[in-house]
């Protein structure tokens, strides 16, 4: 008598959210909901979200000074910047973009550093001995910027590198250097087996492990996602994430509205988003709404840095920052500053109930940059002009 083996056990039930429920729980997960963990600080906030993004364009402040201002509040700007460079607390490298990490993700890029090992030279030639003569630099006089280890340009454009400056980028890429800080937006580069604790300086987790790990984080500091969310936040391939996500500890779910499956964290299902939702500006570069289609998804918004689009081509303006308030995206603002002055060049409202939290959160952002007054140059629904103006009083 043949014996029929035992069925294979059921796949566990997907649960299913809401999109409120999934507009929330992305909230909460992105610090958003609830009381600011003032004793973790800026250094809790980097680590909750596991990725804090580098930008050149400075409007009201730098953009990885937005994130813990949009979460924390009024915190003091040098705070910010000591709470990420002091004590190896946090490294810059490539995640989602140029990013300042948790020193504790060090051993989750090995994955990466062993790639760009693989890659001989990204377009830059190197003279020999380059490389060497600069890692030889570092061991005797680090830590130093690109400037003072020979100059950072040959004199052309921007991108003609001196050979010093394509050699340490190059051993930032590898993993011998680490960039340990900004000095007056210069990258300062150090030896990574001085800058890295002991206990985390190394390569021993191999690609599928590197991946099993920053695809849990991920979908930790969004709380749910689709594939493409969650990939994207640390720039995994599509296949990266499929090759480890039954392994990640992210749970399979669907979500109202959303044609495409979904994972979520599993500690984000066991409780219900509560607390106070934070009123502020947002960096266009802010981890809640790095991705267009998920930001689109989730708020029904439409974000788009326009920075790079010509100016007559602009809609909503140079640097637009959007209004984050009771959980929704209520508008934008495109932000500059004269003096003392904070000027709203172009102010973007959803309707009348967006006119308090606006002028709310431009008063925020104008006494934490130093600026005692607001003036308001355009609004693209006239009507909410002058109702802007007096809640501003």
């Amino acid at each position: 008598m043949t014996t029929v083996p035992p069925a294979p056990p059921a796949p566990p039930a997907i649960a299913e959210l809401s999109a409120d429920e999934a507009r929330r729980i992305a909230l909460r997960a992105q610090g958003f909901i609830g009381t600011p963990d003032r004793k973790g600080g800026v250094r809790g906030v980097l680590r909750h979200l596991g990725a804090v993004q580098l930008d050149t364009i400075s409007v009201l402040a730098r953009s990885h000074e937005l994130i813990p201002y949009a979460r924390l509040g009024a915190v003091g700007r040098r705070t910010v910047e000591d709470a990420y460079w002091t004590d190896t607390h946090a490294f810059e490298y490539w995640s989602h973009a140029a990013c300042i990490l948790p020193v504790e993700e060090w051993p989750h890029f090995a994955f990466r550093r062993r790639a760009y090992r693989g890659r001989p030279h990204w377009g830059h030639e190197l003279p020999d001995g380059a490389y060497d003569a600069v890692i030889k630099q570092l061991t005797a006089e680090g830590p130093l910027t690109a400037t003072e280890l020979g100059g950072a340009k040959n004199g052309g454009e921007w991108w003609d590198w001196s050979a010093s400056k394509v050699a340490v980028e190059r051993a930032l890429m590898y993993g011998e250097v680490v960039c340990t800080e900004r000095r007056g937006w210069k990258r300062v580069y150090d030896l990574a087996e001085r800058a890295i604790p002991d206990a985390l300086f190394h390569d021993e987790l191999d690609d599928r492990e590197c991946l099993r790990r920053l695809v849990r984080l991920a979908g930790q500091a969004l709380g749910v996602g689709t594939r493409t969310d969650i990939a994207d936040y640390h720039r995994l391939k599509a296949e990266q994430f499929d090759a480890v996500v039954a392994d990640s500890g992210l749970v399979p779910i669907r979500v109202e509205g959303w044609d495409k499956p979904a994972w979520a964290d599993p500690e984000a299902l066991a409780s219900e988003p509560r607390g106070r939702h934070r009123t502020t500006l947002l960096s266009p570069f802010d981890s809640l709404i790095w991705e267009r289609p998920r930001t689109e998804r989730i708020f029904g918004f439409t974000h788009r840095l326009e920075a790079y689009v010509p100016k007559p081509k602009r809609v909503y303006g140079y640097f637009a920052m959007p209004l984050l308030s009771g959980g929704r995206l209520l508008g934008r603002v495109d932000p500059a500053r004269e003096g003392t002055t904070l000027v709203a060049r172009q102010v973007s409202l959803e309707g009348p109930k967006a006119v308090r939290p606006m002028a709310q959160a431009l008063r925020e952002a104008a006494e934490w940059v130093g600026c005692d007054s607001v003036r308001i140059e355009r609004v693209d629904r006239p009507e909410l002009a002058a109702p802007l103006v007096a809640a501003l009083e």
